[in-house]
């Protein structure tokens, strides 16, 4: 599923609805793989989604409006209050897939 988010303190924070497919799918299992968008250089992060604090909140709000230029002041208090959620995905594997090259110099990184 496609989802609009950012890094930060070293783990790709997305928010998405309470009841949302992707809320219920990462309640069962939090495992997941976020990609980008650009297929020619792809970037694929294998990694565990955890459910963001308060303080990485605040910090991903202001952020996250700038980036995308969209206004979350309805969301606001229901993100704070952590009526829903913020997902933080922590990478466990990350591959580089250049497409001109992808046989030859494919990049895997696996962190701890």
């Amino acid at each position: 599923m496609v989802v609009w988010g950012l890094w930060q303190d070293g783990r790709f924070l997305f928010s998405t609805g309470n009841e949302s497919r992707k809320a219920r799918n990462l309640a069962v299992n939090t495992n997941c793989v976020v990609c980008t968008e650009h297929a020619h250089e792809a970037v694929i992060v294998e990694g565990v989604a955890e459910i963001a604090d308060v303080a990485s909140r605040r910090k991903f709000l202001p952020v996250y409006e700038k980036k995308y230029k969209f206004d979350m002041s309805t969301m606001k208090d229901d993100i704070l209050s952590m009526k829903e959620p913020v997902f933080a995905v922590r990478p466990r594997i990350v591959f580089g897939l250049p497409e001109k090259h992808f046989q030859s110099k494919s990049t895997r990184w696996k962190f701890a």
